[in-house]
């Protein structure tokens, strides 16, 4: 990556972090402190781009203030024998698919894969896209918007796992067949899973329609 693109990527990462604040934050001091990022952000993209920066001023409030949805990716890790790794989550106790929040600068397929590994130490590949899914519309618990980018993986290593990084998010790890799935599964993830095993046995990728 050349210095310029790594920079207008580092500008991205730092708009999106200033504008979720912003459009979050009530404590005046951190508004103040968000604000700088985005400065900031400003300040480096018209760097990198040979855009002076009187010119990015009129982005603020279209492109630099406004947050998108945010997104997220779940690992639908499938073995050959067609069970599925699932994590109890430790927020609230569920059952659920390895997922959790992309970060820019990465694929939403090397998300899901990071965040399977993180979570539960199993190496795994994406396969195919089981769908895009809004928490709008399936289930999902949360106080903001959220795009869901499921992924079919299948593990590198059999059962085999590393020992996770962030091993204080999970409670416990398990595989399960189709039919014998947790009782008590998260929500939004008992919409997304069935999904999983349908483009597992060759099915078509979901999107919410």
């Amino acid at each position: 990556m050349k210095p310029a693109e790594q920079l207008v990527l580092w500008a991205d990462k730092l708009r999106d972090l200033s504008a979720l604040g912003l459009h979050f934050s009530d404590n005046i001091y951190d508004r103040a402190h968000y604000t700088t990022v985005q400065d900031i952000a400003m300040a480096m993209l018209s760097l990198a781009t040979e855009t002076p920066l009187v010119e990015m001023e009129p982005l603020r409030a279209p492109v630099f203030s406004q947050p998108t949805p945010l997104s997220v990716g779940d690992a639908a890790v499938i073995d050959v024998e067609g069970q599925i790794l699932l994590i109890r989550r430790a927020d609230n106790g569920l059952w659920a698919m390895p997922g959790g929040a992309l970060e820019v600068g990465e694929t939403p397929a090397e998300g899901v894969v990071r965040e399977a590994l993180e979570e539960t130490g199993v190496r795994s590949e994406p396969v195919a896209l089981v769908g895009v899914f809004d928490s709008r519309l399936c289930g999902t618990i949360s106080r903001h918007h959220v795009y869901q980018f499921v992924f079919l993986c299948r593990p590198l290593n059999g059962h085999a796992a590393e020992v996770p990084s962030y091993a204080n998010e999970v409670l416990e790890t398990g595989w399960f067949a189709e039919d014998a799935l947790p009782a008590d599964l998260d929500p939004g993830h008992r919409v997304r899973i069935p999904h999983a095993f349908r483009v597992w046995r060759g099915g078509a990728v979901f999107f919410d329609r």
